[in-house]
């Protein structure tokens, strides 16, 4: 795991990859860089720019790694950003953590930040410009949840792969 001086130069380091999927190299470098959330948790400071560096993560180990079909890799990519974005925006945290899990027929994606502070699923009318990410969390995944931690809280989704 990347020491507290490691973990504020992480999103520095990651290579810029706009609008396109990573090479199967410059993918790997990432998880090189950074560390690879399916071994152990990976920290990211709490800045905008994790959001990118988190969803590169996910589409390495969900499309090299994991070799999932593209519509879930982009599901769960988008998934991961949305949990990241909300552990930046309301946490407060100066840092917070990824964790990615299989079994042969689902995946697990867990964030971990120190605030105790439950995420709240709001209803989204046609022209909200906001707080559309729990809604996307609920419609995408299989199933999400919230578990407290004495000093914090994971906040998960689980996603069914099909055809496995």
């Amino acid at each position: 795991m990347a020491g507290q001086g490691e973990v504020a130069s992480v999103t520095e380091r990651v290579p810029e990859v706009p609008g396109e999927p990573a090479s199967d190299d410059s993918a790997n470098s990432v998880l090189e860089l950074v560390g690879d959330p399916t071994i152990a948790e990976v920290r990211l400071p709490n800045r905008p720019e994790s959001a990118r560096c988190a969803r590169e993560m996910a589409r390495t180990v969900t499309e090299s790694h994991w070799g999932l079909p593209g519509a879930l890799v982009d599901d769960a990519v988008l998934l991961v950003s949305e949990l990241v974005g909300n552990a930046v925006r309301h946490t407060g945290a100066h840092v917070f953590g990824l964790r990615m899990m299989r079994r042969r027929d689902w995946i697990r994606v867990e964030v971990r930040d120190p605030s105790r502070g439950l995420p709240c699923l709001l209803p989204v009318h046609g022209l909200d410009t906001s707080g559309r990410g729990l809604f996307l969390v609920d419609t995408l995944c299989g199933r999400w949840g919230v578990d407290l931690l004495p000093r914090g809280k994971t906040t998960w989704f689980e996603m069914r792969i099909t055809g496995s």
